[in-house]
């Protein structure tokens, strides 16, 4: 089977780390999710510090400073009313799958946040690659209605993992 993320990694913490199949369950569990079959599709993953985050931030935002994760979708699916379903990407053909878009993560401000809320760095990692996934997917948390059907689906994926809510 063709994986669904295809990983680039800068700094060698996060192959310490063994993100590799924790990107993969993160990413085909909220496709499956969304009743999308993940063989039809592929994300790209730069696994970063927050050196490069931060300029990535700053180019792509205009925020000088680092973050957990930042994601480029594709195309623009997201709805047009506050709180609707994005659009829904047409699956690739067996060999081309869809690209959804790209996801960076940046180490040290996803292990720092671990910390400041007593979680598993596996466990919050898992959360924020899902919530990229879902940005990929047209969803987004800037209106007030998108973040409450984000964050749903979110919390639900999530509890289908066995992972704590992370909005409680």
């Amino acid at each position: 089977m063709e994986p669904l993320v295809e990983i680039l990694t800068e700094d060698a913490r996060w192959e310490a780390f063994g993100l590799e199949p924790i990107a993969e369950q993160a990413a085909r569990v909220t496709l499956e999710a969304l009743g999308l079959d993940p063989s039809g599709y592929s994300i790209s993953l730069l696994c970063c510090n927050d050196a490069r985050i931060a300029t990535l931030n700053e180019d792509f935002r205009g925020k000088p400073q680092p973050t957990n994760v930042l994601s480029w979708p594709s195309e623009e699916r997201g709805a047009d009313k506050d709180g609707g379903a994005p659009e829904r990407p047409e699956p690739g053909m067996p060999g081309m799958p869809e690209e959804l878009g790209d996801i960076a993560i940046a180490w040290e401000t996803c292990e720092r946040e671990a910390g400041e809320q007593g979680k598993q760095m596996r466990d919050h990692v898992t959360h924020l690659l899902v919530h990229g996934t879902l940005h990929l997917l047209g969803y987004d948390h800037i209106r007030e209605k998108d973040a409450a059907l984000m964050e749903g689906l979110e919390s639900r994926i999530l509890a289908s993992m066995g992972l704590q809510d992370p909005y409680e």
